[in-house]
């Protein structure tokens, strides 16, 4: 008896550690180079597909009203606010913790990059790196919830 609910036990706990590995949550997104908190991006899972959008605007400096003029692509123009930004992952065949083979839009400059997210220190952080070509750029979020 005393087995099984140790057994149990060690279940629930190692659930709720896979869960917390997830990138599905609220993140708090801090530019690499200023350092400064920009926005909370909301990731979600559809199907085994996760995306992530724009929820609030951290940085003052930041109008309500943005939109991504240098956008190439169909969210030309629309507002930074409520933008998916994050779009098509999927978590990794060889490595569960990573999740790829999407993009990251960067409403400042346009530019479109593959994407790979990494939770990291127990799901607290996590690794967001943007690619184009073999050069990266890496930033560290922030779980909010």
């Amino acid at each position: 008896m005393i087995k099984t609910t140790l057994a149990a036990s060690l279940l629930v706990f190692a659930g709720h550690a896979l869960a917390q590995m997830s990138p599905v949550g609220l993140w708090k997104t801090i530019d690499d180079d200023t350092k400064k908190e920009k926005s909370l991006v909301r990731i979600k899972e559809t199907n085994g597909v996760y995306s992530g959008t724009i929820e609030r605007f951290l940085d003052p400096a930041t109008k309500a009203d943005a939109v991504c003029d240098k956008c190439t692509d169909e969210r030309k123009d629309k507002p930074i606010l409520g933008m998916t930004i994050l779009r098509n992952l999927k978590q990794s065949a060889d490595d569960k913790t990573v999740y790829e083979g999407g993009d990251i839009v960067d409403p400042n400059n346009g530019k479109v990059y593959r994407s790979r997210l990494k939770p990291i220190e127990e799901g607290k952080k996590l690794e967001m790196r943007g690619y184009i070509g073999p050069f990266y750029r890496t930033q560290v979020w922030l779980r909010v919830e």
